[in-house]
C-alpha cells in the first residue's frame, strides 16, 4: 500500500471512538498497519485496524499488552486513551484519582518504556502522547484529569530529551473542545455555549483535525520536532 506511513507499524490506544477512532482511521489511509486498542472486546473499531482489548485500570491487562508491545515493535505510538471524573477538589476520592493516573500518565509511561528500545534499533521511531488544554491552564473540578495531563506532557519532554538524538521524536498533542459524542454527552447546549465564547475560532474542532496534526508528527515530514505540547484549540489557550 502506497502513503506517507507505508511500511510503518502504528499503535494507537483508545481507538474504538472520538479522537482515538479519527487517528487510526488516518494512519490506514496513509497505509499504515494500524494496531488499535479499546477496553471492551466487543468495542467497534477502525475499517482496516487489527484490535487488541486492554484495561489500562488493571494490571494483568496491561502486563500482557506490554508483551504485545515486545512482539508487535511499533514504529509509531499514540498514547491516546484516558479518563477523567469531574469533582470539586475537596470531594475527589483516592480510588478515583489513583484511577485515573493509571490510565493516563501510568500506562502510557509503560508503553513509551516498552518501544523505545525497538525504536533504537531502527533508528526511527515517532510517539505521540494525547494530553489535554486541561493539562496547559488547568480546569474547576478536574484536578485529578489535569494532574495527568500535566504530567503526561513533563515525561513526553523529558522521554524526547533523551531519545531525539536516536532518531525518535515524542512530542504532546493537546486538543480543545473537539466534537466528539463524549463533548456533546458532557456538555449541555448553554454550557457548549459558553465555552465556545472563549474559542476564538468560534466552534469546536473536529477529530479529523486531530488526526491530520498527529499524523504528520508522526510521518516522514517531521524531522525536527521534538519535545513540544501543541495545542490544536481554535486558539483557546493563547487568548
Amino acid at each position: 500500500m502506497s502513503g506517507a506511513l507505508a511500511g510503518r507499524v502504528a499503535v494507537v490506544t483508545g481507538a474504538t471512538r472520538g479522537i482515538g477512532w479519527a487517528i487510526a482511521e488516518r494512519f490506514v489511509a496513509e497505509g499504515a498497519t494500524v494496531v488499535a486498542t479499546g477496553r471492551r472486546g466487543d468495542a467497534p473499531r477502525p475499517a482496516g485496524c487489527s484490535y487488541v482489548s486492554v484495561d489500562l485500570d488493571d494490571d494483568s491487562s496491561t502486563a500482557d499488552f506490554l508483551a504485545e508491545l515486545g512482539r508487535l515493535q511499533p514504529d509509531i505510538l499514540v498514547n491516546n486513551a484516558g479518563v477523567n471524573k469531574v469533582s470539586p477538589f475537596t470531594e475527589i476520592a483516592r480510588a478515583d484519582f489513583d484511577r485515573i493516573q493509571r490510565v493516563n500518565i501510568q500506562a502510557p509511561f509503560l508503553f513509551c518504556q516498552a518501544v523505545v528500545p525497538g525504536m533504537r534499533r531502527k533508528k526511527w521511531g515517532r510517539i505521540v502522547n494525547i494530553s489535554s488544554i486541561w493539562g496547559k491552564l488547568g480546569k474547576e473540578f478536574r484536578a485529578s484529569y489535569a494532574a495527568s495531563k500535566f504530567a503526561l506532557a513533563g515525561m513526553t519532554s523529558s522521554l524526547a530529551a533523551e531519545v531525539a538524538k536516536d532518531g525518535i521524536l515524542a512530542n504532546c498533542v493537546s486538543p480543545g473542545p473537539i466534537e466528539t459524542e463524549m463533548t456533546r454527552k458532557n456538555l449541555t447546549p448553554p454550557m457548549l455555549a459558553e465555552l465556545l465564547q472563549l474559542v476564538p475560532a468560534g466552534r469546536l474542532g473536529r477529530a479529523e483535525e486531530v488526526a491530520a496534526l498527529v499524523a504528520w508528527l508522526a510521518g516522514p515530514e517531521n524531522t525536527f520536532v521534538a519535545g513540544q505540547n501543541i495545542a490544536i484549540d481554535g486558539g483557546m489557550t493563547r487568548v
